[in-house]
């Protein structure tokens, strides 16, 4: 459980105004104390994250956000937080008090239908008789919402009947692609097939292990009855002359595509694990089409190339070098090239001619989704990673072969 990926989590988000019993909620559910509480409005400034297991359902991430309606200096700052936390919400869990409903719980709910987000609704501090009765407009709000439920935080005897009653909800609320999650690779292998994965082990690989793609592209192979074998680039031309009969599919690192297209047989279809991500994560047809407008920028036209874990940059840095390097080769203009990393992705796009996404192996489908939607929203095309480096070598038709549909998209936006 501990080594299940963030991404793979089933991802709940904890909102509702300060002092509400965000944290305690957590605590409450987790049987310890993750969250730090106190009786003073906005305790929680960053989102705090908690993974845990929590059957029947699996793994699970919670997103403890800061109050809604805090009033300190760095509100804004804080809400922003929160809202980026949302947008990789699978499930939203609005806390509130008896008889407290008004503006800040109808935005939540309101911008969770706009996402396509069940919420979940738990009164809170049902100890406290002061606080009143559940006003009329809740349970005219509860007709939106996937359920509700009332506890106090403080009372250790009802936690177990609590949290089983919040598992219930959490089980009906599941979106569909959490509960049958698409396939990674799987369906584009027979029974019995085989995939080669051309994998290189450069400065930039972790040592003693593959990368998150490559661990996930393998394990959904197996998981679909088919083999794998794995082998670096130099010597990926000599399995295949070892081979009674052909790979049914080729996947490699997209930094070299351009060899392993070079040594594929033209009836074999071959891609890349940022390929098969775009697929995975996002929208591949709007990611492909979002490729094209490579061949359409100009001079002084800006790129932001964004890029979702933070790490240390190497001196050959895919993101930072690489990519701006190939795309300034290809194009043969000097285009501007911004880079974002970590979970900084921009609100403000309008700026920018076209967004080079990263392969999104470290966010959830629901966010990766959600940068999609905004980069449309503001007009600006938008690609990823491998789609980009494909087509910047000159193969990106080739690396689409397992992708038809996508394909024709990318050849139609071309033509536009």
């Amino acid at each position: 459980m501990l080594t299940t990926p963030k991404a793979l989590r089933l991802q709940i988000g904890l909102v509702g105004r300060t002092n509400v019993g965000k944290s305690s909620f957590l605590n409450y559910v987790a049987g310890q104390d993750v969250a730090v509480t106190s009786p003073v409005p906005g305790t929680t400034t960053d989102v705090v994250e908690k993974a845990m297991e929590l059957l029947p359902i699996g793994p699970v991430t919670f997103l403890d956000t800061a109050g809604l309606d805090d009033q300190s200096e760095l509100a804004e700052r804080r809400l922003q937080k929160t809202a980026a936390a949302l947008d990789r919400a699978d499930i939203v869990a609005l806390l509130t008090e008896p008889g407290q409903w008004g503006e800040f719980e109808e935005r939540v709910v309101a911008a969770a239908a706009q996402r396509k987000q069940p919420v979940i609704v738990v009164v809170n501090k049902t100890d406290l008789p002061s606080l009143g009765k559940p006003v009329p407009a809740f349970f005219q709000a509860l007709e939106k919402c996937a359920g509700w439920l009332e506890c106090s935080c403080l009372d250790a005897a009802r936690r177990e009947r609590v949290v089983c009653r919040f598992k219930e909800l959490l089980l009906k609320a599941c979106p569909d692609d959490y509960v049958n999650p698409p396939a990674l690779v799987a369906d584009l292998l027979p029974p019995g097939g085989l995939m080669v994965m051309v994998v290189p082990i450069d400065l930039q690989a972790p040592k003693g292990r593959l990368i998150l793609p490559q661990v996930q592209a393998l394990r959904d192979a197996l998981d679909g009855d088919a083999a794998a074998l794995v082998v670096k680039e130099r010597e990926y031309a000599a399995l295949l002359g070892r081979l009674n009969c052909p790979p049914d599919l080729v996947v490699c690192d997209s930094q070299v595509v351009l060899k392993m297209v070079a040594d594929t047989p033209n009836d074999v279809k071959c891609t890349t694990f940022s390929i098969l991500f775009a697929r995975y994560k996002g929208d591949l047809q709007e990611l492909a089409r979002g490729a094209a407008m490579i061949d359409r920028l100009r001079a002084g036209d800006r790129v932001l190339v964004a890029e979702s874990c933070s790490h240390h940059a190497l001196e050959d840095d895919i993101g930072r070098v690489k990519i701006p390097r190939w795309l300034r080769q290809y194009t043969g203009l000097d285009v501007q090239i911004d880079v974002s990393a970590g979970r900084d992705f921009p609100q403000d796009l309008t700026g920018y001619k076209l967004v080079v996404h990263c392969g999104s192996c470290m966010l959830t489908r629901r966010e990766m989704l959600a940068h999609i939607q905004r980069a449309q929203a503001q007009g600006v095309a938008i690609t990823n990673y491998g789609l980009a480096i494909s087509a910047t070598q000159g193969v990106l038709q080739r690396a689409l072969s397992p992708f038809p549909a996508a394909r024709d998209a990318y050849e139609r936006a071309q033509q536009n």
